[in-house]
C-alpha cells in the first residue's frame, strides 16, 4: 500500500464546526446579510418559510435552528443582494456568457427584469411583461400543441404547479416532464408496480420506532443533512444502520450535532453506520439478494424469521422469488456485488434480529439501467418480515428538490392515467388530452428530430442536467420559442430559440403580495406531508412576478377567455387555487388552507402505509430479478463504471463554491476519483490528466477531457466524478428500462491518457 497513492479523505465528522464554516463561506460569497439570518431563524417552522432545497420533513417540534448546511446555502444564495440587471446584459453577449462556469453565471445575482433575446446583438434586452406575455401567447397559438413541452424543475410550490399542469392540458397536451424524470421517476414506476403507491410508505414518526435502517445509495451529509438528526437519535436508542454505497461517505460514518454544545466541544461524534457495505457500482441487486439469502437460511434453521401471517395475507409471488434466491449461488452474489459472503450474512443477521426495519434509498438505486429491479429487490427484503405498512417500518426514498413529489401529486405528469382527468373536465368544462406526454428523455429525442417546436421551463437548468449534453447544443436554436421562468442566470437561458424570453420570479422566501394581500404557498415533503410557506423578505426587484402570476399571464395570453377560467381571480388569492386542488383531490386535500399551517403539516395519506395494495393482484408484489447488476454492464478489460456525484458545495446544477469538504476535496471540479489499486494497474500518478470516453458500444464518441486523476477509497473498477460536468458521458438511451431515468450512476467508460 505504501507504493500506492494515498486516497483523499476528510478527517472530521459530518456537521460540527466544518458545517458552520461551510455556511459562513457561502455567506461571504453571497453577502446575503441580516435579512437572510431572519429567514433562517423561521426556516422549516410552522408559520414560516419552507426551505427551497431538499424535500426532507419539517418536524412538528423543530430544533432551534431547523436548517442544515445545504438548506442555509440555498437560502443565502436566494437572498444575495447581487443583481443581474439589463445593464449586465448590455455588457455581455450570450456567446460570451456561454463560456462562463455554472458558479459564475449564478453569482452574477438575481434577475431583475423580464428579458427578450435579440439575435442581431446577441443580447438579452428588457421587455415589458405585457409585451412578453402577448408575444409568447401569439407564438403558442400558432404552434401545434403536441410540439410544445412544459418542463418543471421540482421547486415550484403546489399552487403554481397545479395551474402549470392545468395550462398545459388546456393548451392541449400532457407534455409535462419534470426533474423527477431524471432522478426518482424509477421510484414512481418501481414502487407503484410492487406496492401500488408511487411514493415512500413511511411517515416521519416511523423513524422514531425503527430498530434497523438499511440505507442504500444516498449521501445524507451532502444531499439532505437534516436527516442526520433522526439518524443520530436512532443510533443513540440502539437502532442499527447498515449502509450500502460504493463511496464511504462521511455522512454515513460519523456526525457531530451543531446544536449540541457538549458534542461540539468536549464530546465525541456519533458513529452512524453499524456496518458499511462498500458495494460495487451497480452491485445492489446482488448485495440485497445475499441479504435475502441469509434471511431465508436463518428461517430454515429456526422457522420463525419470516412473517408468515403477513406473507400469506398480503403478498403475491413469494414462491417464485424464493426459488430465485435458492438458485443464485454465493459465488454469483459475491462476484456481482463486490462484497464478501461474510459481510452480507452480517447484514442479514441485523435484518433478521430487528423488529422494525426501514429501507432508505437514493439515486444510487434509481439512476441505473435496472433501477426498477433494484427497488423491487429492496421491497422483496422488506416484505419477508412484514416491514411495510406498520409503525417503524417501510420503504422510503429520499427526494431532492423541495416540491418535486408535490408537483407530481397535483398534476405535473406526462402520464394521464395518474391525473383525475374526469375531475378536470367537471371543474373546468374542457376535455383534457388523453395521449401520453413526453418524459424528459422523449422531449430530448423530439428536440433532436425536430418535432419539438417550443419549450417552457418552470425553473431548473435542463441544458446542464440532461444526459448526452453536447448532442443538443445545436438543436435548441431550432425551436420556435423558449421561455424560462427563473431567479438567476444559467446555461439553459443561453441556448435561445428563434424567440426567447427570460422571465424573473420571486424566490419562496420573498414577500408575495397580490390583490388580496400577502400570499402563502404550500409544498409536499418526501413523507407525503403538506406544509404552508410564507415569504417575508423584500423582493429583489419591483419588476419581479411570482411563478403563479407568470403562469397565469401566459395562460391568459394563450388560451381563449372563459368566465370559469378565472386566472385573475386565482392570481389575486392563492387560497382559491387551493380550493381547486381540494376539489380535484378531495380525499387528500380537503380543508387544505386550514390544515397546512399546523405543526408538522398534514398527512395526505398513502394506501401502502395502511396495507392497501393498489396493484394488479391487490397484494404487495414480490419480483424476480432478471439480472444481478443494476447497472446493466458486463465486465470487460479496460472498462470502468462511472458514478456521478454532487459536491458538498452544490445542490443539483447549482454550484455554491468549490469545496467538497466531506470528501477532502476542493478547488477543482474537473476530477475523476479512482481507487489507488486501479491507478497503480494503469500506471497513473496522483494528478495525472486523462480523458474519459463512454464505452457503450455505439459509434458516437462521447468524451470529457482535462480530468485530474484523484485517489479515493473506491471499489476496484469504479470511477466517480461530478455532475453536471460528466453528463456528456451518459448516453441518452442509457436509462432505466421502465422509467427512462438516465443511468448516471452506472456509466460504462474507458480512460485515455493522451
Amino acid at each position: 500500500m505504501s507504493d500506492e497513492a494515498q486516497p483523499r479523505h476528510y478527517n472530521k465528522a459530518t456537521g460540527g464546526w466544518g458545517s458552520m464554516e461551510g455556511m459562513a463561506r457561502v455567506e461571504l460569497t453571497t453577502k446575503a446579510g441580516p435579512s437572510a439570518l431572519a429567514t433562517l431563524k423561521e426556516q422549516n417552522k410552522p408559520g414560516g418559510y419552507m426551505c427551497s432545497s431538499c424535500a426532507w420533513a419539517k418536524p412538528p417540534e423543530p430544533h432551534v435552528a431547523e436548517f442544515c448546511e445545504n438548506g442555509a446555502k440555498a437560502t443565502l444564495w436566494d437572498l444575495t443582494p447581487k443583481r443581474c440587471t439589463p445593464e449586465f446584459f448590455a455588457t455581455h453577449t450570450v456567446s460570451e456568457l456561454k463560456t462562463w462556469s455554472d458558479f459564475d453565471l449564478e453569482d452574477a445575482g438575481r434577475l431583475t427584469h423580464p428579458l427578450r433575446y435579440d439575435a442581431a446583438s446577441d443580447r438579452y434586452l428588457p421587455v415589458s411583461w405585457e409585451t412578453a406575455f402577448a408575444a409568447i401567447g401569439a407564438t403558442l397559438k400558432r404552434l401545434e400543441p403536441k410540439s410544445v413541452t412544459f418542463y418543471a424543475s421540482g421547486k415550484a410550490a403546489l399552487e403554481p404547479s397545479y395551474l402549470y399542469a392545468l395550462l398545459a392540458r388546456m393548451y392541449g397536451n400532457n407534455n409535462l416532464p419534470d426533474s423527477s424524470n431524471m432522478c426518482h421517476e424509477t421510484t414512481s414506476v418501481g414502487l407503484k408496480k410492487v406496492l401500488g403507491s408511487p411514493v415512500g410508505t413511511c411517515t416521519f414518526q416511523d423513524l422514531e420506532k425503527c430498530d434497523a435502517i438499511f440505507y442504500i445509495g444516498q449521501n445524507p451529509g451532502t444531499n439532505s443533512p437534516r436527516i442526520l438528526h433522526p439518524l443520530n437519535d436512532a443510533v443513540k436508542r440502539g437502532c442499527k444502520i447498515v449502509a450500502f454505497n460504493p463511496l464511504r461517505e462521511k455522512g454515513l460514518l460519523e456526525f457531530t450535532d451543531p446544536q449540541n454544545p457538549w458534542q461540539m466541544t468536549l464530546g465525541k461524534p456519533t458513529q452512524i453506520a453499524h456496518q458499511y457495505v462498500q458495494v460495487a457500482a451497480g452491485g445492489d441487486i446482488a448485495a440485497l439478494m445475499g441479504v435475502c439469502k441469509r434471511v431465508l437460511e436463518l428461517d430454515a434453521q429456526t422457522g420463525n424469521v419470516l412473517d408468515r401471517a403477513f406473507l400469506d395475507e398480503h403478498c403475491h409471488g413469494m414462491d417464485d422469488f424464493i426459488a430465485k434466491v435458492h438458485a443464485t449461488t454465493w459465488d454469483e452474489i459475491e462476484e456481482n456485488s463486490g462484497v464478501s459472503r461474510a459481510e452480507l450474512e452480517a447484514a442479514g443477521d441485523v435484518y433478521a434480529q430487528a423488529k422494525n426495519v426501514i429501507g432508505i434509498y437514493g439515486m444510487g438505486l434509481t439512476q441505473q439501467v435496472h433501477g426498477t429491479q433494484a427497488i423491487g429487490m429492496l421491497v422483496n427484503l422488506l416484505l419477508l418480515r412484514g416491514n411495510i405498512g406498520r409503525p417503524g417500518a417501510g420503504c422510503q426514498p429520499i427526494r431532492g428538490h423541495s416540491n418535486v413529489q408535490g408537483q407530481r401529486t397535483v398534476g405535473i405528469s406526462e402520464k394521464p392515467e395518474l391525473v383525475p382527468l374526469d375531475k378536470l373536465r367537471e371543474i373546468f368544462g374542457f376535455d383534457p388530452p388523453t395521449e401520453k406526454g413526453h418524459t424528459t428523455v422523449e422531449f430530448l429525442e423530439a428536440l433532436l428530430d425536430g418535432s419539438a417546436r417550443g419549450f417552457i421551463g418552470l425553473g431548473g437548468n435542463i441544458v446542464r442536467a440532461v444526459p448526452d449534453q453536447s448532442r443538443f447544443d445545436g438543436a435548441w436554436p431550432g425551436l420556435d420559442i423558449t421561455v424560462n421562468i427563473a431567479t438567476k442566470l444559467n446555461h439553459t437561458h443561453l441556448r435561445p430559440g428563434k424567440e426567447s424570453f427570460l422571465l424573473p420570479c420571486l424566490v419562496r422566501a420573498e414577500d408575495d403580495r397580490q390583490a388580496s394581500g400577502p400570499q402563502q404557498v404550500s409544498i409536499e415533503d418526501s413523507f407525503s406531508h403538506i406544509y404552508g410557506s410564507i415569504g417575508r423578505r423584500t423582493p429583489a426587484s419591483e419588476h419581479l412576478k411570482s411563478e403563479l402570476a407568470i403562469i397565469t399571464g401566459i395562460a391568459k395570453a394563450t388560451l381563449p377567455p372563459r368566465p370559469d377560467w378565472a386566472w385573475d381571480e386565482w392570481t389575486a388569492d392563492y387560497g382559491k387555487v387551493r380550493e381547486l386542488i381540494a376539489r380535484t383531490y378531495p380525499d387528500e386535500f380537503y380543508d387544505m388552507s386550514a390544515r397546512m399551517d399546523q405543526p408538522g403539516g398534514f398527512y395526505r395519506g398513502n394506501p401502502a402505509h395502511d396495507r392497501i395494495w393498489k396493484t394488479e393482484s391487490g397484494r404487495a408484489e414480490f419480483t424476480v430479478p432478471t439480472v444481478l447488476t443494476n447497472s446493466g454492464l458486463t465486465k470487460a478489460a479496460g472498462r470502468f463504471t462511472l458514478v456521478t456525484l454532487r459536491s458538498n458545495d452544490q445542490f443539483n446544477t447549482t454550484v455554491y463554491g468549490y469545496s467538497d469538504r466531506l470528501r477532502g476535496l476542493s478547488g477543482n471540479r474537473m476530477i475523476v476519483l479512482m481507487s489507488p489499486a486501479d491507478m497503480a494497474d494503469m500506471k497513473l500518478a496522483d494528478g495525472a490528466v486523462v480523458t474519459l470516453v463512454t464505452d457503450c458500444g455505439d459509434d458516437r464518441r462521447r468524451a470529457v477531457s482535462g480530468l485530474t486523476v484523484t485517489p479515493y477509497d473506491l471499489p476496484r473498477g469504479c470511477l466517480a466524478g461530478y455532475f453536471p460536468e460528466l453528463n456528456p458521458l451518459v448516453p441518452l438511451d442509457h436509462h432505466d428500462e421502465l422509467s427512462k431515468t438516465p443511468a448516471a450512476k452506472g456509466v460504462p467508460v474507458r480512460i485515455e491518457t493522451s
